[in-house]
């Protein structure tokens, strides 16, 4: 497919800038926030609900989905998106996040990674290629390839030797996927670590822009560290990444951080934040969190944002919300996750009409001011 991303309008004061990405599945405008359905379900949202608010693509997670229920399910099921009922967009990640998270159970080779079952304890291996070969065979959209994530304070030569594999392993996954695909449907990205080491950013960014990759992410950051030297190590790498293709953050969603990057040209967003602290009874608003299980929600019968258009501030009050909490109602969880998910498309949204305007920077000042107080 020609023209797989186009760059509509930059901002005049900024790198922010508006895009499209052109898929089978349906054009992906950007910025794009993507929720995350680890287990290709975004948690207690209905793809009905998703559709209404106008979600383009969803995030899901090979290394989860390969444990359960398998890939070969998938395959006689005719996809992940049949499986799933899920007709737009799926990005796939590679399961290289979950070599970091759960570092007391795989061991990392030259070769790939072996890796105990979260479900029973047994052993499996990925490999670039075979993680390259198993997104093709369940129709991902945008497939990410293995790589080695490290912890932001990690020495010197921990991060080396992980840049050094996620290299070798990008290169690998590029020869796979030119062997296994048979069309133009899946699209690969690369990943850029590097750690919190500038040079090594800069070498890895500048080497996975010479592959030929679709799309390019910057991966080992949103892992601890301070928002700083999160904001500035997405500034200082995205200089040095080709910057004609999409630029994805890995797990970055929260409203502060997303804008910052959008100022940076990040394209691509995804994180399990906003579903997650709805499961802790926090939601989005333009002042910042609020968590409903605050006492003065009690007799609060407005809904959690004045002027939103979401189906749960159309028909929902915080006191109402609040019970269903403190009552651990399952309920509560899909009205929070269903307002926290909206809430980010829609300062997307309102994104892309200050870029259009050439007003980008006034309005990042006057939200990241507000959103503080």
């Amino acid at each position: 497919m020609k023209d797989y991303f186009r760059i509509l309008k930059k901002d005049n004061r900024s790198n922010a800038r508006i895009g499209r990405i052109n898929s089978i599945r349906g054009v992906i405008e950007t910025p794009v926030f993507m929720p995350v359905g680890t287990k290709a379900s975004v948690k207690a949202v209905l793809k009905e609900q998703l559709d209404e608010m106008g979600c383009m693509i969803i995030l899901s997670n090979l290394y989860h989905i390969y444990l359960s229920p398998g890939i070969e399910i998938i395959k006689k099921a005719g996809g992940i998106h049949k499986f799933s009922s899920w007709n737009k967009n799926i990005l796939t990640d590679s399961g290289g996040f979950q070599v970091f998270s759960l570092s007391d159970i795989r061991k990392v080779k030259d070769e790939g990674v072996e890796f105990k079952s979260i479900i029973d304890g047994s052993k499996h291996f990925f490999t670039p290629e075979k993680v390259i070969k198993m997104q093709l065979e369940i129709g991902s959209d945008i497939m990410m390839v293995l790589d080695e994530c490290s912890t932001f304070d990690a020495d010197d030569k921990t991060i080396i030797d992980a840049s050094r594999r996620t290299l070798k392993w990008a290169r690998q996954s590029m020869e796979a996927y030119e062997t296994f695909k048979s069309n133009d449907a899946s699209r690969i990205f690369g990943i850029v670590q590097g750690g919190f080491n500038k040079n090594l950013r800069k070498y890895c960014a500048e080497s996975i822009s010479e592959m030929n990759f679709d799309g390019i992410a910057l991966g080992g950051l949103s892992v601890g560290e301070s928002r700083m030297a999160t904001e500035e190590m997405i500034a200082h790498t995205s200089q040095f990444i080709d910057r004609k293709k999409p630029l994805y953050i890995m797990g970055l969603g929260d409203p502060v951080g997303i804008l910052n990057a959008i100022s940076s040209g990040v394209d691509m967003f995804d994180c399990v934040l906003p579903t997650r602290i709805s499961r802790n009874g926090s939601a989005f608003t333009k002042s910042g969190k609020i968590n409903i299980k605050n006492k003065k929600y009690s007799d609060d019968f407005a809904p959690i944002e004045n002027d939103c258009t979401c189906y749960t501030c159309r028909n929902y009050s915080k006191a109402y919300i609040k019970h269903l909490h403190k009552n651990k109602e399952i309920v509560a969880s899909i009205l929070l996750s269903v307002h926290n998910i909206n809430f980010l498309f829609d300062l997307i949204k309102n994104i892309k009409g200050a870029i259009l305007e050439n007003n980008f920077m006034k309005f990042k000042k006057n939200f990241i001011d507000e959103y503080r107080s």
